[in-house]
């Protein structure tokens, strides 16, 4: 964007106060005045919301993957609270030992440890001990405890944290105690994925540190959107603890805002702080009045552009919020609140902290940086470039973006396999054991629940289904609800699709009163409900990202492309991601076993987030290119004016961005890699291919007619406007 050219003339200091500022430019102004109060605020928010921090990896949910409303859930829910928590939530604790009978000595000893253990913790239900022909082996060297499920599936989670490294100290020289089952998968990827997290954290910000010090050239300057950023992180975190409190929020709620704000905020800050150096360049005095017009020039141009830009990323992620599931919507929900508090931060205590340093913001600099120049040559040479030859720069970028996209084709999607736990974690471990000793299917075991009067006829469709290797004799009810509860064991693992094919029979064949869940059955419905879900969300981030930019913009042609536009770089990395992750192409390298298919919450959630920072970056290129247009009417002025002013700004940012998702890849449990490898391409993709060179040339080949807005939409729309006199 360009920095008008308004230097001061010999009058009074008052004369100079930027009366005609914009909203956010009186936002701005208003803040250097109420600096104390503004001080307080932050410092209550920060400490305040900071104290509930340190308990979000305890108090937020490790459960929540489910489809609410389906059978599935109906069936866990019944088995709860009528069969003494029978249900896909409870705890299998599996005793095993070399060759002696497990039910004998050590083996017995042990089993009557595992169950004192279990019978001690009040939020387990009842304590079913190992059943021969059902719940010990055929070789007798394997047992299954049984624990109840006497809490929702999140605090199941938290039991399953809170008591397995007892059990499985329970082990002896003879006996391997493993606890696992659905909570316990939880629990252990919840810790694997916290871990990587923080190693990931640890990794990005001094990477993302380097390329801040090299993109403002001065080390105090480059440590402010750091701060900013911790500063929103810390608020949103105590605040969804407390949230926690009135609605169960996801953990993954916390760790993908950690990584989206830190992402957005550094972009902001970036965006905010380059207009500001430059402004202070082309008024280089200590007087208040000058440093107030810095502040008004930069927030009613930077700020509006990030304002815009948190408000598209905000209404993109209210999208997810469709999806019927907890995880989900507690996920969106995070990663809002976040960008709320970082788009709060940037908009108010960005620029007083802007202001109170001023000049000193420059200090430590680097010998070649020169910290009051806005304009890029080199992005303007670009600009150039493209404008030259936009047809030849526009097909290699499209083609290219299209070859990578064109695997999606191929893409297969499922609920995530027991391969995203580490080998040694103990529900992995306790998983195989179980498949061993029982059968394929043994860890996907069914639960059916219906009413008595229909227990045989349940059973006998059960025992002549072909994916059901075998059915346990009914279980009726204690309490007088009339229910009996039938468990199936299928012939294929939880993973193997076949398990979806059997359970479409089932449920086809069943009595009506009959309800089919379990823990692989959640995951099919969820993966159902993902499917049905997934173009809704699409279709309504497309057209609310189009209606935003169209207010912003003022102008359909240039909105519908900039929204289109966003599709090409998400298409390519999920190309890539099906090469990574479904066909195992650099599966080594990057540390992780392939499970065949990408997991289905991928496409809709990640969608929503890659389209939130693809537009993230049009707004920023396409708000320079517009002020431009306002002040000139120059197409090319447009052009090239907005790759001189915030091409520079859109390579940093997507830098950091890059460095901070990639570093996501490289360590823990397979979804935190495809979370790091599917936002980091698509970044990469899209800064460098979509913003930098298609968007551009898209400006160049519909020229006037970018800008053109029909007469009755003008007088529809709300008037902003991005030029700052």
């Amino acid at each position: 964007m360009t920095t008008t050219d308004t230097r001061a003339r010999p009058s009074a200091a008052a004369d100079r106060i930027p009366t005609a500022a914009g909203s956010l430019g009186r936002l701005g102004i208003w803040v250097t005045h109420h600096a104390r109060l503004v001080t307080i605020a932050w410092l209550l928010a920060i400490v305040g919301l900071g104290a509930f921090a340190p308990q979000v990896e305890h108090n937020l949910s490790g459960a929540g993957w489910q489809a609410d409303g389906s059978e599935s859930v109906a069936a866990r829910e019944l088995a709860r609270e009528h069969f003494g928590g029978n249900a896909s939530s409870a705890i299998q604790v599996v005793v095993r030992t070399d060759d002696a009978p497990v039910t004998e000595g050590d083996g017995k000893k042990v089993i009557a440890e595992v169950t004192r253990l279990l019978e001690a913790e009040p939020r387990i239900a009842d304590v079913v001990p190992p059943t021969p022909g059902a719940t010990v082996s055929a070789d007798g060297t394997t047992a299954v405890v049984l624990a109840g499920a006497g809490a929702d599936t999140n605090e199941m989670v938290r039991v399953a944290t809170d008591i397995k490294a007892d059990l499985k100290d329970l082990s002896t020289d003879t006996v391997e105690v493993n606890p696992t089952g659905s909570s316990l998968l939880w629990s252990d990827f919840n810790e694997a994925n916290l871990d990587a997290m923080l190693k990931s954290e640890l990794m990005s910000w001094p990477v993302t540190l380097a390329i801040l010090v090299l993109a403002f050239g001065a080390l105090v300057a480059a440590g402010l959107p750091l701060i900013l950023t911790l500063a929103g992180l810390v608020a949103s975190a105590g605040s969804l603890v407390l949230i926690n409190e009135l609605v169960p929020v996801s953990i993954w709620a916390m760790n993908f805002a950690m990584m989206f704000a830190l992402a957005l905020g550094i972009d902001y800050a970036l965006f905010l702080v380059v207009r500001y150096r430059a402004a202070r360049a082309s008024r280089n005095t200590r007087e208040l009045a000058d440093r107030q017009w810095a502040i008004a020039q930069t927030m009613d141009t930077a700020g509006k552009a990030v304002l815009l830009s948190g408000l598209t990323v905000l209404i993109s992620l209210s999208a997810v919020m469709l999806v019927p599931s907890p995880s989900f919507r507690s996920m969106a929900g995070g990663i809002m609140l976040s960008v709320v508090f970082v788009l709060a931060a940037t908009l108010t205590l960005l620029p007083l902290v802007l202001f109170k340093l001023d000049g000193r913001i420059n200090k430590l600099a680097l010998p070649w940086s020169r910290s009051g120049e806005h304009r890029s040559p080199k992005f303007a040479a670009w600009g150039e470039r493209l404008w030259k030859r936009p047809v030849a720069w526009g097909l290699a970028s499209l083609v290219i973006l299209l070859a990578l996209a064109a695997p999606i084709l191929g893409l297969r999607t499922a609920m995530p396999s027991i391969k995203v736990l580490p080998e040694d974690a103990s529900a992995r471990v306790g998983y195989d054991q179980v498949q061993d000793a029982f059968g394929e299917g043994a860890p996907g075991t069914l639960t059916i629940v219906a009413d008595t009067s229909d227990a045989d006829a349940t059973r006998a469709v059960l025992e002549r289904d072909p994916g059901v290797a075998a059915a346990m004799a009914p279980m009726a009810a204690a309490d007088d609800s009339g229910l009996v509860l039938i468990q199936a064991v299928p012939t294929v693992d939880p993973s193997d699709p076949e398990l979806g094919d059997t359970v479409d029979r089932l449920r086809a064949d069943l009595p009506d009163t009959a309800v089919v869940g379990g823990a692989a059955v959640e995951n099919l419905d969820l993966k159902a409900q993902l499917d049905e879900s997934t173009p809704l969300v699409i279709g309504v981030v497309l057209v609310l990202g189009f209606l935003l930019l169209l207010i912003a913009l003022q102008a359909p042609l240039i909105s519908l492309l900039g929204t289109l536009a966003s599709l090409l770089s998400t298409a390519a990395a999920f190309g890539v991601a099906r090469l990574i992750f479904q066909d195992g192409h650099g599966a080594d390298l990057l540390g992780f076993e392939s499970q065949g298919f990408l997991d289905a919450w991928a496409p809709v959630f990640f969608f929503a987030m890659i389209f939130a920072i693809a537009m993230d970056y049009t707004v920023f290129l396409l708000a320079s290119a517009k002020e431009h247009y306002e002040r000139s009417g120059d197409p090319k002025d447009a052009m090239v004016g907005s790759l001189a002013h915030s091409g520079r700004v859109i390579f940093a940012a997507g830098a950091v961005m890059v460095a901070v998702f990639f570093t996501f890849a490289l360590s823990g449990p397979i979804p935190p890699k495809e979370m790091g490898v599917v936002l980091g391409l698509a970044v990469l993709l899209d800064a460098l291919l979509v913003r930098l060179v298609l968007l551009p040339v898209l400006l160049r080949l519909t020229g006037r007619a970018a800008w053109y807005t029909p007469r009755w939409l003008r007088r529809v729309l709300p008037a902003i406007t991005f030029a700052h006199d």
